[in-house]
């Protein structure tokens, strides 16, 4: 993130002697992006981090994917996903290029270990569900709505409340950041940013961990997931600062931008990843132009796929969409309002929709998983309806 933030102990300056009261030594580790020259935090542990009494291959990390067909627009159904596994071992892919992957888990389990993705970053949308988000840099509560941000390399885990939990799943292969127009020289966002600082959360609670005794953290490195066991808590951090850490931005938090006519889907965008970006359509007025059209236009996306998915409200330019529905557009085709979407908006005045929108700049393909839940009948629905039953 691009401000400052420290939390529990830490010396007066770096790389010096920070020392224990037992007059043993704290073990001070530099984690940060792109070697030495992108952001970083500087960590104090009780043990070295490097410290491993076991290390195990488990399994291939690679979503598997369909064979392909003819290019088309696709519906998932995701809504039909059964509830199961934790939040990591959960996840079901249903979308991935050389950039990201996008997926969903509805998890029941507890995590029993600790993960870290040391592929890239990754957010987290909080669809249902309350919890807690801990991490080497502290504890966040999570609830509907937010976005958790976390860092590559970051070891977390998730402890979740009763009750349903459901996240749509983004994994990067680089940094997710605020988009760099939304930011001055310095990183800071600017006054026509749709967010600012005062709206995100950051590890608030930082509590080390002294306790001994077999630990597992599994972690996705070079596309497969591995298994490392210590024999101390992994959260055994007394203080840090720094730059880099997790953070949460709540969808609520977003001020949509609105216009006369209507609004471009830049004016959504949230967050921007390497060759992808994350928007967020969010309750608002529509146009206020006195012949505006506040359904969106037709339009073709030249050199990207888009992907919606859809949490709540009335989506007022698709039929026969659900909560928890994806539908991916990709590059190539033409897409836009269902039959009679533009004229029933016009003279409408809001939209109390919510979704998430991820663009991608190089082609998705389908996992195999995604087929289980497809409505194969979506390429046809902008047809006239007696003829889309034809197909």
């Amino acid at each position: 993130m691009p401000f400052y933030h420290r939390l529990g102990k830490i010396p007066h300056k770096r790389h010096i002697q920070f020392r224990k009261e037992d007059g043993s030594l704290f073990r001070e580790e530099v984690m940060g992006t792109k070697g030495f020259s992108g952001i970083q935090s500087v960590l104090y542990h009780h043990h070295p981090p490097t410290q491993v009494s076991r290390v195990e291959r488990l399994r291939e990390w690679q979503p598997e994917l369909e064979e392909r067909g003819a290019n088309r627009h696709r519906h998932l159904l995701t809504d039909g996903l059964a509830a199961g596994g934790d939040p990591v071992e959960g996840r079901v892919h249903l979308l991935a290029n050389e950039d990201v992957a996008i997926g969903v888990v509805r998890p029941t389990k507890p995590m029993d270990y600790f993960f870290r993705n040391s592929d890239g970053d990754e957010v987290l949308f909080v669809h249902e569900g309350e919890g807690e988000f801990q991490s080497v840099f502290g504890r966040m509560s999570y609830r509907p709505g937010d976005y958790i941000v976390i860092p590559v390399g970051t070891t977390y885990r998730l402890e979740m409340k009763e009750g349903p939990q459901r996240f749509l799943v983004i994994e990067s292969t680089g940094e997710i950041t605020p988009p760099k127009r939304y930011r001055n020289e310095f990183g800071q966002l600017m006054e026509h940013s749709p967010y600012c600082e005062r709206d995100i959360r950051v590890p608030e609670r930082l509590e080390p961990h002294l306790e001994s005794g077999a630990f597992t953290v599994r972690v996705k490195a070079q596309g497969q997931l591995n298994a490392y066991q210590y024999d101390f808590h992994p959260f055994d951090v007394v203080g840090w600062d720094g730059y880099l850490y997790p953070w949460i931005f709540n969808v609520e938090d977003f001020e949509p931008i609105t216009g006369r006519i209507h609004q471009p889907p830049p004016v959504h965008q949230t967050f921007a990843g390497p060759n992808f970006v994350i928007c967020s359509f969010v309750p608002r007025l529509y146009d206020y132009h006195p012949e505006s059209i506040p359904a969106p236009y037709w339009h073709s996306n030249v050199n990207s796929d888009e992907v919606l998915y859809y949490v709540e409200g009335n989506f007022m330019s698709r039929k026969g969409i659900r909560e928890g529905s994806i539908t991916l557009h990709p590059s190539g085709l033409p897409h836009g309002p269902h039959p009679g979407k533009a004229e029933a908006s016009i003279g409408k005045k809001g939209t109390e929709e919510l979704a998430v929108m991820i663009d991608t700049f190089r082609p998705l393909r389908v996992t195999r998983a995604a087929l289980e839940m497809e409505d194969t009948g979506y390429i046809y629905s902008w047809l006239p309806e007696t003829d889309a039953a034809k197909n």
